[in-house]
């Protein structure tokens, strides 16, 4: 299944390698910590959704930023956390991002009649583990090496 996925993402052009870019990994870094910012004052606001939506886009953001680091393009969320598990092995990395992918979801697309104090623990929890990814996932760009992203390029053709 997972491997079928990824398949038809790159049948769809939607996936596959690119040019390795510090410059876009810098950027989608920067648009990452944006997110972080926005998550923190809406969370500060009390609009708690919001705040959901962006400590994934935080997460995400960076997820992308390792991407483009490495020279891959995924335009599917689903596959580039796929990737995150299959590629970079990173178990713990991949469920915080699902996790977050999930609630980003549920509080985007459905209206909850759940209490504010139930909505306000999560968005405090997300922000929290964005935090936290975001620490994990910039070790794993700095200890990136030349020899490491060849690797990882050829690691890519095999899945």
């Amino acid at each position: 299944m997972t491997n079928k996925f990824l398949n038809k993402l790159k049948k769809e052009e939607k996936l596959g390698l690119i040019e390795p870019s510090e410059e876009i990994q810098d950027s989608y870094s920067e648009k990452s910590a944006n997110c972080l910012k926005s998550a923190k004052l809406l969370l500060r606001n009390n609009l708690y959704e919001n705040s959901i939506g962006m400590s994934y886009y935080v997460m995400y953001n960076l997820l992308l930023a390792l991407l483009f680091r490495v020279g891959i393009k995924c335009e599917n969320h689903g596959g580039s956390i796929l990737l995150l598990k299959l590629l970079f092995e990173k178990d713990e990395l991949y469920k915080l991002i699902s996790d977050a992918k999930k609630e980003r979801i549920d509080k985007q697309y459905y209206v909850t009649t759940e209490k504010d104090e139930i909505t306000k623990e999560i968005a405090e929890e997300l922000l929290n583990n964005a935090e936290d990814f975001v620490l994990k996932m910039k070790l794993v760009i700095k200890n990136l090496s030349n020899d490491s992203i060849d690797d990882l390029r050829e690691k890519f053709g095999t899945i």
